[in-house]
Order: structure tokens, then sequence, then C-alpha cells
């Protein structure tokens, strides 16, 4: 036999609720099968489905704004001086080893 825990049931608007414990490693907003088997109950996992991406509500949306590709010149961009860049800044702030 498995590892056991005891779990608390409780009255929950029209529903009884079950509080399992956090170390059973149960995520929270899973949804699980209950099923009866004589007198026990046995919990199984059900597999979240997979999300689908609809193109249909996107297909042509962008049709009549009129977009353009951006020209290679126009994605070039000027260097900036960045602080972590600055080597005093970074002796100051990088991590000491003791």
């Amino acid at each position: 036999m498995g590892r056991e825990w005891t779990a608390k049931s409780f009255k929950s608007g029209n529903s009884v609720a079950l509080r399992v414990p956090a170390s059973v490693g149960i995520a929270p907003g899973e949804q699980w099968r209950l099923v009866e088997e004589g007198d026990h109950y046995r919990l199984e996992k059900i597999a979240a489905p997979k999300r689908k991406f609809n193109i249909d509500k996107v297909w042509g949306i962008g049709r009549d704004l009129n977009l353009k590709l951006i020209a290679d010149e126009d994605r070039v961009f000027e260097h900036r001086p960045l602080v972590w860049e600055d080597p005093d800044w970074m002796a100051a702030h990088s991590k000491r080893e003791p």
C-alpha cells in the first residue's frame, strides 16, 4: 500500500468539499472524477483538453488597415549605453563569493 493522508470534508454551498493536504501534490484548478466502488471511492485525474487556436476569429482582421512590411533600414537601432555595460557598475553589483 502507498502513502496515506487524512482529509476533511466540509459544506461548501450546496456541495460537500474535501480538503486535501498540500503534501499530496494536487494543483489547484485540476478536474477530478470521483468513482464509487462498493464502500470505497477512487479519485481519477481528468486530463485537460488541448487548447486549440481558432484562426477564423482573426483571419483577415488587418485586411483594411493598409499594413506594410517594415523596411530593413527601419529595423536598425542605434547603440545606446546600458548601465550593465559600465565596468564600474558591474563591479559594484556583481555577486561576490566569500
